[in-house]
């Protein structure tokens, strides 16, 4: 079969968690987890970070994978501006972790790292050029291309949440914004409406696949991918907003493209923490 399994692990960075895993080939073997206080000081949520890997660290482990809510400098290993954690302006993370575990750290930002994730780990392995856009707080998004991911200056690539949009930037329309703002209510609370087919709901759904239809068609004439898989929270309400979403790419100006183009959704379990494994792989 060729090339041995490798033990490594996945660190997700989230908003309001670390959580780490040990990875053996495809299989999550061990899990841990911390919470994020925003009133740590720098010294102590890094020395969180440090224990929730300890805690899944074994002899065997050959690199670890850090994903990240921030501009990263992968060469360098310097993260700065992290969202959510006030200290780290500028922390040289790399470094911090591999002084401390003597093995090989890759960093990344976690769209990136989804992306990945998906490419080594989900629905992006059959596609050399595959897009992977997340549906949560905002509208994050990673490139494959060739099957490389490509970061850009500073992990910037791919911040289509940020193109100019109507009265605002994409990110308001296609992320969980817009359904707090529009609908007064978030995207959870109207997905459990609409599967009691609440019919505010379900049109709520309907415009949202409208605005991220229009991102969709951006996407495509940038990168002109095989594939768009979509993950994040907003995912799983996939099918209240696929109809309004492919309405919206009927006016693609190039529809000899589409034929062997495909929207997916993740179904990986853990895929933050695949995300960041796959650095590593």
């Amino acid at each position: 079969m060729g090339k041995k399994a490798k033990t490594v692990l996945g660190v997700d960075i989230g908003g309001t968690k670390i959580k780490t895993g040990r990875i053996f080939g495809e299989e999550v073997v061990q899990t841990s987890l911390s919470k994020v206080n925003q009133n740590d000081s720098l010294e102590d949520s890094i020395s969180r970070l440090l224990m929730t890997i300890d805690e899944v660290m074994t002899t065997d482990v050959e690199a670890i994978g850090i994903g990240v809510p921030a501009v990263v400098d992968p060469d360098s290993g310097m993260v700065y501006d992290v969202q959510n954690i006030p200290t780290w302006k500028k922390v040289p993370l790399k470094e911090l972790v591999q002084k401390q575990f003597n093995v090989p750290v890759h960093l990344n930002n976690d769209a990136n790292c989804f992306a990945l994730g998906e490419k080594y780990f989900g629905k992006g392995k059959p596609y050399k050029n595959c897009i992977a856009l997340s549906l949560g707080t905002g509208l994050g998004m990673g490139i494959l291309i060739d099957n490389k991911l490509y970061n850009g200056v500073l992990c910037g690539a791919g911040e289509i949440g940020m193109l100019p949009y109507k009265d605002g930037i994409l990110e308001q329309y296609a992320g969980s914004f817009f359904f707090e703002e529009t609908y007064g209510e978030s995207a959870k609370i109207l997905y459990q409406k609409a599967m009691d087919n609440d019919t505010a709901a379900l049109s709520a759904f309907k415009t949202y696949g409208v605005h991220l239809g229009i991102a969709i068609k951006a996407i495509l004439y940038l990168y002109a991918p095989e594939c768009i898989v979509l993950g994040g929270s907003i995912s799983n309400a996939y099918t209240f907003f696929k109809a309004s979403l492919d309405d919206a790419l009927d006016s693609f100006a190039y529809q000899k493209q589409l034929e062997n183009f495909k929207i997916e959704t993740s179904d990986l379990v853990d895929s933050p923490i695949l995300g960041a494994a796959a650095l590593c792989l």
